[in-house]
């Protein structure tokens, strides 16, 4: 890894680390069915605001998709760009697993989500570990001046994607997010992204990175202040390229 820097998924640990803190409450069958538990009880729920600050159905969910790795690759490109040591923000952070790895990499790394169950055990998660960092409450404070902000499998849950981008650009001099494209058979949680206009949002910028990876999910990394004409003209070309070698092959992602 440029830089040095390894990231490595532990599945194992990721099991461990929810059965200590659940201790008699845990529950496997809930981790094998982490979407069904979760959509049933956001189902049961009704209020998708409400739901995003009391979910405990998100501790087995979070923590089977962590298991997965399947955002490996996301941070691989974040680590590539950004040297250790650097100050990031993990945007809505849930229970904290990718910045965790970041952590521990040696990346002064800030995390932001709701008051929730989801950060009780993050906050648990970095106790136990020996760690320490900032977590800010996305109701109240969230301060800037970060290096880079990230945040992945996050914006398809929130109704103005476009928003949700201009809140981590005021917040970091480079922003990573990966927009994923809709498929039937995704959670009720998800809001249809309009892939195409944020991809073009991102490539008006002073564009890093760009793929497509999994089958459908578009990776921006991106300086957020506007590209002059010929790096737009560059950037599109760019993603013209991705768009048409991934249509030659790859697989869906996993819904969240």
């Amino acid at each position: 890894m440029p830089g040095g820097v390894a990231l490595k998924a532990d599945p194992a640990r990721e099991e461990a680390e929810l059965r200590g803190y659940l201790g008699g409450d845990f529950e496997q069958r809930r981790l094998w069915r982490w979407q069904e538990q979760l959509d049933a009880e956001f189902a049961a729920s009704g209020d998708e605001a409400d739901f995003y600050r009391t979910s405990r159905g998100y501790l087995y969910n979070l923590t089977a998709f962590a298991m997965t790795g399947t955002k490996l690759p996301y941070l691989e490109h974040l680590v590539r760009h950004v040297p250790a040591g650097a100050r990031l923000l993990d945007y809505g952070c849930g229970i904290g697993s990718d910045g965790l790895l970041l952590l521990e990499a040696g990346y002064r790394v800030e995390f932001a989500d709701f008051a929730n169950p989801s950060v009780d055990y993050l906050r648990w998660r970095m106790a136990r570990r020996g760690l320490d960092a900032p977590i800010h409450d996305l109701d109240r404070h969230v301060p800037a001046g970060f290096d880079a902000a990230f945040a992945f499998d996050v914006i398809e849950h929130v109704s103005e994607p476009f928003a949700f981008l201009e809140e981590m650009e005021r917040r970091a001099r480079l922003v990573e997010v990966n927009f994923l494209e809709p498929d039937p058979g995704d959670t009720d949680l998800h809001h249809d992204l309009p892939v195409k206009a944020l991809v073009a949002h991102a490539a008006r910028r002073r564009l890093r990175v760009y793929r497509v990876l999994h089958g459908r999910s578009h990776l921006v990394l991106y300086d957020p202040r506007r590209a002059g004409k010929p790096a737009r003209i560059v950037n599109h070309a760019r993603v013209l390229w991705a768009g048409q070698r991934a249509r030659r092959g790859g697989r869906p992602a996993r819904r969240q």
